[in-house]
């Protein structure tokens, strides 16, 4: 089995709140606005995307509004007492929730509460100059979220699906030897199983953000294509996915095999496995020959299952048929891997004979 490196992956988010802030502050200093309120706004409202912060932004103007006028109506009827938070944060997400300013909802609330112990007796000047601080705070995150350090997710996208195939690889391999050789590691096997299923989970939000961020800053046609090929990788990669969850769920000590069936199948697997794991997804004439072998296993199996009873239709498909069918249909899924690469080979070539 291969072992996967663990790669330090630092992102320029920290980064881009920290030059958000420095800003937001700079500009409240210079117009002597309270910097804290607009401080606030802008840790909360950086973004993954230029598409996400623009979205939101707009969103969490109103809202902020709505909490800054919520404190100083409280303020302005209780004072600031307990009593004041405590209303002015439950009628700020009460309204938001109603408004569906849900995306402001944070914003609006930490504005509300913060108002209250800093709110004087000039109340609309009050108002306006948090309000003015707080919308600062959104439009220089915004800014700086479109501007600065650009996120550009395919690079990482490209290493974690093909960390995310060498997992699988890994997990197929272990799984089917203890069902074959009947290992007591069931229980790992379930956690790598769902360690590999919120992978794919993570691997796909990259992907929205990516389509994202593309609406604001230009690519080229090979980033595109990049992009376009690890999509369709991820497809197949879901649909492995869905077999190999289908042999977690085999039960054990169900499977009694000699010897040489056992040798048989596991050396399929491990050809499988390599397949798998390999980033050209090459597929040789020996590995057919090993899946011919088991495809004529598949069906002499079901050739031997006895004749189907009314009180016996849990016999229709044995132990045995079902992890054949399962890593038959694995294969077929390889050879569209491999399929893709070989059109990705060719889009690569021409690009570059374009270019040259």
């Amino acid at each position: 089995m291969l072992k996967l490196k663990k790669f330090n992956i630092i992102g320029g988010r920290v980064i881009k709140t920290a030059i958000a802030v420095f800003l937001t502050a700079l500009i409240c200093y210079w117009f002597n606005l309270p910097a804290a309120f607009a401080v606030i706004t802008a840790i909360v409202t950086v973004e993954p995307t230029a598409a996400d912060s623009i979205r939101k932004g707009l969103v969490r103007f109103p809202a902020s509004a709505i909490g800054a006028a919520l404190a100083i109506l409280f303020t302005f009827i209780f004072g600031d007492t307990p009593v004041t938070y405590t209303l002015a944060t439950l009628f700020t997400i009460v309204i938001c929730h109603r408004l569906r300013l849900e995306d402001g909802m944070l914003v609006a609330t930490l504005t509300a509460v913060a108002m209250i112990p800093t709110t004087n007796d000039h109340y609309l000047l009050s108002f306006v100059s948090r309000l003015g601080s707080t919308s600062i705070g959104l439009i220089i995150s915004t800014l700086v979220n479109i501007f600065v350090l650009p996120p550009n997710y395919s690079p990482r996208i490209t290493t974690m699906v093909h960390n995310l195939f060498v997992k699988t690889g890994n997990l197929l391999e272990t799984r089917v030897i203890e069902l074959v050789l009947d290992k007591q590691t069931e229980a790992k096997s379930r956690q790598s199983f769902q360690e590999v299923n919120k992978s794919m989970d993570t691997i796909e939000k990259l992907c929205r953000y990516q389509r994202k961020e593309w609406k604001y800053h230009r690519h080229s046609r090979k980033d595109m294509k990049i992009f376009h090929y690890e999509n369709k990788k991820m497809s197949i990669l879901r649909q492995i996915h869905y077999h190999l969850g289908n042999l977690i769920l085999l039960p054990q000590h169900d499977i009694r095999w000699d010897e040489e069936k056992q040798k048989k199948v596991t050396a399929a697997v491990q050809s499988l496995v390599e397949i798998i794991q390999d980033p050209k997804h090459f597929i040789s004439k020996e590995h057919y020959h090993k899946y011919k072998d088991l495809l004529e296993e598949f069906w002499d199996i079901r050739s031997q299952l006895k004749e189907v009873k009314e009180n016996d239709q849990h016999q229709l498909f044995s132990t045995e048929t079902v992890l054949l069918y399962e890593l038959l249909s694995i294969q077929d899924l390889t050879e569209e891997l491999s399929h893709i690469h070989a059109m990705q080979h060719r889009n690569d070539t021409a690009l570059i004979q374009n270019h040259s």
